[in-house]
């Protein structure tokens, strides 16, 4: 038999053959070409990842920094406001107490003031009441003698008192 008559014969030809036309066509660079692209365009986005990651990281710290910033904030806000209301509260406190007192002593001047008004009045009515007693005795007495001088004279002085 001879060696072009095999089958195995055929087949290594043909195998040499293809392998000839991808090397003739530089197909083995197109491939590994191909792989390196990838390779870059793979080793690209992973230092983009990189690059976010690190931008991210960053990003937290400054979110970490503002909340804290924040936190702080808040409880100094709070704290002022405590603050705030417990003077307010004292404030309200000191003018009521001073309210308080000024409306005893205005009630105070009204009880002073309706005392003296009321010892006037007394005192006028003893007054108008010793007139009248004083002219009841007097006209009893005038009825009796016809003109006394020291009746007209005490007369004269009491109303003159009296007014």
């Amino acid at each position: 038999m001879s060696l072009f008559a095999t089958p195995e014969f055929w087949i290594l030809s043909a195998v040499v053959i293809f392998l000839g036309l991808l090397a003739y066509f530089k197909v083995p660079a197109a491939i590994a070409g191909a792989l390196d692209a990838r390779a870059e365009r793979i080793q690209a986005e992973l230092d983009e990842a990189q690059n976010l990651r690190t931008e991210a990281e960053r990003l937290l710290a400054q979110i970490k920094v503002q909340r804290e910033e924040t936190e702080r904030l808040a409880a100094d806000m709070l704290a002022q406001a405590k603050d705030d209301a417990e003077r307010m509260r004292k404030d309200a406190a000191i003018k009521l107490e001073e309210q308080i007192v000024r409306r005893t002593e205005m009630a105070e001047r009204k009880i002073a003031t309706a005392e003296a008004q009321a010892m006037a009045d007394v005192k006028s009515a003893a007054a108008e009441l010793a007139a009248e007693a004083a002219r009841t005795v007097l006209a009893g007495r005038l009825a009796a003698a016809s003109s006394d001088p020291l009746v007209d004279k005490a007369i004269s002085q009491m109303a003159a008192k009296l007014q």
